[in-house]
């Protein structure tokens, strides 16, 4: 497997101090990792405080019957995974096996429907 990343197909993701890795000014240890298309405006954010302080509209979650929408990106390979992929991946990348910041699963509903069996509030990563 090659350690080289094609960088040339990943989108473009907006926010504050946005690093090369989706890191931003609001979340930026080693874990923040990942960027979401936000389902109101379909533009990749590194986080929904960059998406309201550049973004004149609310955010929107995307519904439960999309979770094969191509959503979120790891910063780390450029993977782009789906939701139903991403909610399901034990906060790893699949493709590259970087690990992403657990404690996003306590956000999720403010990208995603959120569904009985999607486990927000129990906290654990």
């Amino acid at each position: 497997m090659s350690s080289r990343t094609d960088t040339s197909s990943a989108p473009v993701v907006h926010g504050l101090s946005v690093t090369s890795l989706t890191q931003c000014a609001h979340w930026h240890s080693p874990l923040d990792i990942i960027a979401i298309k936000h389902f109101c405006c379909q533009k990749f954010y590194a986080c929904i405080s960059c998406h309201d302080a550049e973004e004149t509209h609310e955010s929107g979650v995307w519904p439960i019957d999309q979770r094969d929408e191509m959503s979120v990106l790891c910063g780390a390979c450029k993977h782009v995974l789906s939701i139903g992929e991403y909610m399901n991946s034990e906060s790893r990348c699949p493709k590259c096996a970087e690990r992403f910041n657990p404690g996003c699963k306590n956000h999720w509903n403010l990208y995603f429907k959120l569904g009985s069996n999607d486990s927000i509030a129990c906290g654990r990563g």
